[in-house]
């Protein structure tokens, strides 16, 4: 998308298809907060302030299998180097859905790991909800982690992720992510590592 006016459009577009601001988010990799703001700026007669943010389209790496395959071994090269820094190991790569499960799914396989997957709660409007971890896949239960998902931009999904391994003893040893919106080198904790990271000048 190249302007504000077919993000605005794309977001219409996605609610109308029943769409809630989460997935609405993922969709266009940009916050919550974001797409609230797209959504009513849709209405003319209001035009809230713009919320400090951007939007990432990798849909040419998305859309190329050769592509996400090259990004996800980037992405382990850059994790292996910070388990050996840490001095951990790791058990099981977990898939942030939608879009870190594919990127997860090529980086267990290139390290030799178990997979699992994790589902956000979509509409964060309600605080008590989590997310939760997919029974179809690897049990996370005291097994050294390493967390994906292709952007970062508050952190709350991968804060989420982290408070139930760690209720469930499990351990995340590493983070990976295409694109840190928060140009942070950890996440409670949890060091993070990032092909790209966005930071602000003002």
């Amino acid at each position: 998308m190249n302007n504000i006016e077919e993000m605005i459009q794309k977001a219409v577009e996605l609610q109308a298809n029943g769409l809630v601001t989460g997935q609405i988010a993922n969709e266009l990799n940009v916050s919550r907060e974001t797409v609230t703001w797209l959504l009513t700026r849709s209405k003319k007669d209001v035009v809230p302030p713009a919320p400090k943010d951007i939007s990432v389209n990798w849909s040419s790496i998305g859309q190329n299998s050769f592509r996400l395959k090259c990004v996800s071994q980037a992405l382990c090269d850059m994790v292996a180097e910070s388990l050996e820094t840490t001095d951990e190991t790791a058990e099981v790569v977990i898939g942030i859905g939608l879009s870190g499960i594919p990127i997860a799914t090529i980086m267990a396989e290139e390290l030799d790991l178990e997979f699992a997957v994790f589902h956000d709660y979509d509409d964060k409007k309600d605080k008590s909800q989590r997310g939760i971890f997919s029974r179809n896949f690897a049990d996370v239960r005291g097994k050294n982690c390493i967390i994906v998902d292709d952007v970062v931009s508050s952190g709350a999904t991968i804060r989420d992720v982290i408070e139930q391994l760690r209720e469930v003893e499990a351990n995340p040893v590493a983070i990976a992510v295409i694109l840190d919106k928060m140009n942070s080198d950890s996440i409670a904790n949890v060091p993070m590592s990032s092909l790209v990271r966005i930071t602000r000048v003002d």
